[in-house]
């Protein structure tokens, strides 16, 4: 899949200085999610006062949201070193052992992806999250033998887009289980002035508006917008990024004031001229616009959905009556919308 402007991925244009730069250090700096963030608040608080670590945490929800954010700003709230990792990263209980034997008191320990972590590792992982112990296996064949070592308490904070992937074993373990939804506009528009701040660019209301509607309810691809408007004012304007501004500097992004690309449409269009507005199975349409089920189903279709301009079915796929409106289409026939 090719790298869209609008992706809540990382993606390589986005320079990990920069975004450490942009991320809240604390609650306080934190935009948004305020159920969570009153949720941490309590419990980090409580871990402090009973110097304690804090219990482990699964952070789930798509890409983009502050998942990592989130880690970092619990582990700075709790006055310890983080240690970062990702799943896919962790290939055999080795590696996870020699994390874990070099975490420190109430360290916590990030797990990226943590639902692509091998079967092996994380049989590992249960004893170490219950009785803050490891086990090894110390030789092979009928020599072999047991050790156990112990770990000081520490807080695994794990983060998935995919939470349905892993095993109850695993998600049992957790006793802090939050899922982190999309911005408001207003919210995003407050990330953006902040991120304006640091970054040092000027950025009036209205443009500072125009740029949060089209950034999918997601603040990673508000920073990556904001980058690249600044980018078009510093070139063709006076360096200050006012609504007209941002506007021409979106449709040279062949964005919308939705924040939808030409890919997005692309795909609402097949569902209306090749199967008249569904519903379709994910596998066709996913082959009718050259991607995979997956990539369709997390990427492309929750942020449709969020805006109701597609809708998950028994039977299928299916665009619904807004998606005519904002295409400029001719609505459907009376027989078609006895489907709706």
């Amino acid at each position: 899949m090719q790298e869209r402007i609008v992706s809540a991925k990382r993606q390589s244009e986005d320079d990990p200085q920069i975004e450490v730069g942009l991320r809240p250090r604390s609650l306080n700096e934190y935009v948004g999610q305020e159920k969570i963030k009153e949720k941490l608040t309590i419990y980090i608080r409580a871990a402090l006062e009973r110097g304690e670590a804090l219990d482990h945490v699964l952070l789930y929800g798509p890409p983009g949201l502050g998942k990592t954010t989130l880690a970092h700003i619990i582990a700075w709230e709790l006055g310890v070193n983080i240690r970062v990792t990702a799943g896919p990263a962790i290939e055999r209980p080795g590696d996870l052992a020699a994390i874990l034997t070099n975490l420190g008191h109430g360290d916590v320990l990030f797990v990226d992806e943590i639902h692509r972590l091998s079967r092996t590792v994380e049989e590992i992982l249960y004893p170490a999250m219950e009785d803050n112990a490891l086990d090894i296996i110390i030789g092979k064949g009928p020599g072999a033998r047991t050790l156990r070592l112990d770990l000081p308490p520490f807080t695994l904070i794990g983060a998935t887009v995919r939470a349905g992937m892993l095993t109850s074993p695993l998600r049992d373990r957790f006793g802090v289980v939050d899922r982190l939804d999309f911005y408001s506009p207003s919210e995003l528009e407050q990330i953006i002035n902040r991120s304006a701040n640091i970054l040092n660019v000027k950025v009036e209301e209205e443009g500072a508006a125009l740029i949060a509607r089209a950034s999918r309810g997601t603040p990673r691809v508000a920073n990556r917008l904001l980058k690249r408007v600044r980018d078009y004012a510093q070139v063709k304007a006076d360096n200050i990024i006012t609504k007209s501004v941002a506007g021409e500097a979106l449709d040279m992004l062949q964005l919308d004031s939705r924040g939808l690309d030409e890919i997005d449409r692309r795909l609402l269009l097949a569902l209306i001229e090749k199967y008249e507005g569904g519903p379709v199975g994910l596998d066709t349409l996913a082959a009718c616009i050259s991607e995979e089920p997956e990539t369709l189903e997390d990427v492309y279709e929750p942020y449709l959905m969020q805006l109701g301009f597609l809708k998950r079915t028994a039977r299928g796929r299916m665009v619904t009556r807004e998606v005519y409106t904002y295409l400029n289409l001719k609505p459907i026939d009376d027989d078609q919308q006895k489907l709706w």
